[in-house]
């Protein structure tokens, strides 16, 4: 077994996992979407990416832009919460649904790219392994 697979593989599908978590929800409703959680989100994301750098493959280029994709609308969707909450003050409550609405929407963006991102890796797998 390939520790180095398994640690690129554990990140990838934890990522997909947070992100699922913080998605999953009513969509106006900030007490189903924590902001811990969206920060989790991020970071593991991130570590994600880093780890698709060394890759030199075609797959290891659309696995990098996938989780490029899903960096993005992370921290788009981290960078409306903070404008919200901390620059124009207004507390996250219910009725900022649209806030909210954004904000769960950006993250299902990202849920998307990080959905194609396992699919690519359970395929060059399944490939690899015949």
């Amino acid at each position: 077994m390939n520790l180095e697979k398994v640690i690129f593989g554990f990140f990838l599908v934890m990522a997909l996992t947070l992100n699922f978590g913080f998605f999953i929800g009513d969509l106006d409703n900030p007490q189903h979407h924590h902001e811990y959680e969206l920060a989790a989100a991020i970071i593991v994301n991130l570590f994600a990416t880093f780890l698709k750098f060394g890759d030199r493959s075609q797959v290891g280029a659309v696995l990098l832009s996938t989780s490029l994709v899903a960096d993005l609308q992370l921290i788009a969707a981290a960078t409306v919460w903070i404008m919200v909450v901390h620059i124009q003050g207004q507390p996250m409550t219910g009725t900022e649904s649209e806030t909210m609405a954004s904000i769960v929407s950006l993250s299902g963006g990202a849920l998307v790219a990080n959905v194609v991102s396992v699919l690519l890796l359970v395929i060059e797998t399944v490939i690899l392994r015949r």
